[in-house]
């Protein structure tokens, strides 16, 4: 499916694991919820964004570059990934990180995500909320040039056409793990927010003829700007997996509101809860700002009889836990 043109290096420990949570399906009285384990991707504590850097940093590589630079909040997911994988690769990498959360935990500005990004080497420059990422890096890239460098910029979330292939990709990972258990999902359900992993799951979901749907729960409260992404990102994503048609998003596209809180990065308290059901049920750590928001939606849903009792769905685990230690206040 991913063509000689779509090259990747190999970062991730795959195919990560597909397994049943029989503690915490039996306590909700079914449906059969198998999560898939992204968390386990391998990278500096691993998460979703591991798939989409194989692609990104084999383009920085082709390209030739000697830095990449990305940006996020001071607890991004995506930076410590991506500093991980440059340092895997030999390449300088540059974090723009602004101050976008307002949490009162003082923990939040020193420690979690922000503590690993230094231990591995990354060259980081922090912003007050609401500054110009896009600007901040492209002006970055510009100093590097003049500098001798050749910069690589990976976008916020690495959602782009690139680094969706990595989650085009583990569609198919997943379909062929269903069939080898047996299984026919309902669904599968996920945490979406900046938009390139819902963008390639629904890629590899129509390169499969759609076997079940995808439902991206959106996590930062407002659920335009993702929508917006996905549309932007899946026509990209199947031109590089060589599906050239017109494609409609509502067929396909599908963000789930209602359970992403005041805004991102604040927590809620559905997604708190969901954090504690599945620890003291199954031992699985979620996150506050993105997997737990969306395990909620996944239990309401359960719990308003969406799904049959011997159905089967699917909880894919987008990383994250890393950040639990910048929010020392939820869980006393």
């Amino acid at each position: 499916m991913l063509t000689e043109f779509n090259s990747s290096v190999p970062l991730a420990f795959t195919p990560t694991p597909l397994h049943l949570l029989s503690k915490l399906s039996k306590h909700l009285g079914g449906p059969e919820i198998f999560i898939k384990r992204d968390d386990c991707t391998g990278l500096a504590g691993g998460g979703n964004k591991t798939r989409k850097l194989e692609f990104l940093i084999a383009d920085a590589l082709d390209r030739e570059a000697t830095c990449v630079i990305t940006a996020g909040g001071l607890q991004s997911n995506h930076v410590r990934q991506t500093a991980a994988a440059a340092a895997r690769y030999g390449l300088k990498c540059h974090l723009v990180l602004v101050r976008n959360v307002d949490w009162p935990d003082a923990a939040y500005q020193t420690s979690g995500n922000l503590v690993l990004d230094k231990l591995l080497g990354a060259e980081i420059t922090i912003h007050p909320g609401g500054s110009d990422r896009d600007r901040i890096m492209d002006e970055l890239a510009a100093d590097l040039t003049k500098a001798g460098e050749r910069p690589y910029i990976i976008p916020v979330g690495g959602s782009n056409a690139v680094g969706a292939l990595g989650y085009a990709s583990a569609l198919l990972e997943i379909h062929e793990q269903c069939r080898s258990l047996g299984l026919s999902p309902k669904a599968l359900y996920h945490a979406t927010s900046s938009g390139g992993t819902q963008a390639g799951l629904i890629a590899g979901m129509i390169t499969l003829k759609r076997p079940f749907p995808i439902l991206g729960v959106e996590v930062d409260g407002d659920p335009a700007p993702v929508t917006d992404a996905i549309k932007s990102i899946v026509p990209e994503t199947l031109e590089r997996l060589g599906r050239f048609e017109v494609w409609d998003p509502a067929d396909d596209l599908q963000v789930i509101t209602g359970y992403g809180g005041s805004n991102y990065g604040i927590p809620s308290d559905a997604g708190n809860e969901a954090i504690e059901l599945l620890a003291r049920t199954e031992g699985i750590l979620l996150d506050p700002v993105y997997s737990g928001k969306a395990f909620a939606g996944l239990i309401d849903h359960i719990k308003q009889g969406k799904f049959k009792e011997n159905d089967t769905v699917i909880f894919l685990h987008t990383g994250g836990a890393q950040a639990l230690g910048a929010y020392p206040s939820l869980f006393r």
